[in-house]
């Protein structure tokens, strides 16, 4: 199976809201990413090295600095690695201004963990990441990540974009036992609030979709949660699911 992952990139998260942290460290560690974090924008500064680090999330509302004067400072000692913007303002003179000062990317909260992920991922094949792979691959099921596009056995799959993100997710890690709460962490947001069944509705019409029936590609774990488990040779790969 083809991955996207980059396992040795370093990601710099300079943000001092807790609750963002953890969606963004937990995430991205579930992706591969080395990940270091910067409570203030002073520790931002001092960890910020292009040998040490590949990419920058950056908070723009910081408690010593703003976002737009580390990324002035940064630029101007010549770090030339990606800065990903952060912020909860949406004015597009903000977001231009971030530009001006040398920001690659700026994404407003609340956002969607998919969202910064395929940026991330455009800003470090830019950069020239090899492995930044634009499909997965399991059995005869064909993720596109630059059409958007989902395919099994030659066939389109009409898919929205949760459940788009839903599926990226299992293909990225096979067998992986994923609870009901970090899926919706990694796909639904930080912000989310609602129930956990929320998940079992989407993969329901996710294997649907997928015509997906025992044994099944998606496995559910009772009291827990979902693993997928891709087909090898027509066969399916470990002990049996629901």
């Amino acid at each position: 199976m083809e991955t996207a992952r980059t396992p040795h990139a370093t990601i710099l998260i300079i943000e001092d809201e807790e609750t963002i942290v953890e969606f963004l460290r937990t995430g991205l560690r579930y992706e591969g990413y080395q990940v270091e974090v910067a409570g203030t924008g002073q520790e931002g500064l001092r960890k910020a090295r292009p040998e040490k680090v590949d990419l920058v999330i950056l908070d723009l509302m910081l408690p010593d600095r703003d976002g737009f004067e580390v990324c002035r400072v940064l630029r101007e000692g010549g770090f030339d690695r990606p800065i990903i913007m952060l912020t909860a303002r949406k004015e597009i003179s903000d977001k231009v201004k971030g530009m001006d000062l040398g920001a690659d990317d700026y994404i407003t909260k609340p956002f969607s963990f998919d969202e910064l992920l395929a940026r991330i991922r455009v800003q470090l094949r830019r950069m020239g990441h090899a492995s930044e792979q634009n499909k997965l691959r399991a059995g005869d099921i064909v993720m596109d990540l630059d059409t958007r596009t989902v395919t099994r056995a030659g066939k389109e799959v009409e898919l929205t974009p949760t459940e788009f993100a839903l599926l990226e997710l299992f293909l990225r890690h096979p067998q992986r036992v994923f609870t009901r709460e970090t899926l919706l962490n990694l796909v639904w947001g930080y912000n989310f609030v609602g129930e956990t069944n929320v998940v079992d509705v989407h993969v329901s019409h996710l294997r649907e979709k997928l015509n997906d029936r025992p044994a099944r590609l998606i496995r559910t774990h009772y009291g827990v949660g979902y693993s997928f488990h891709p087909r090898a040779g027509g066969s399916e790969v470990g002990g049996p699911g629901a």
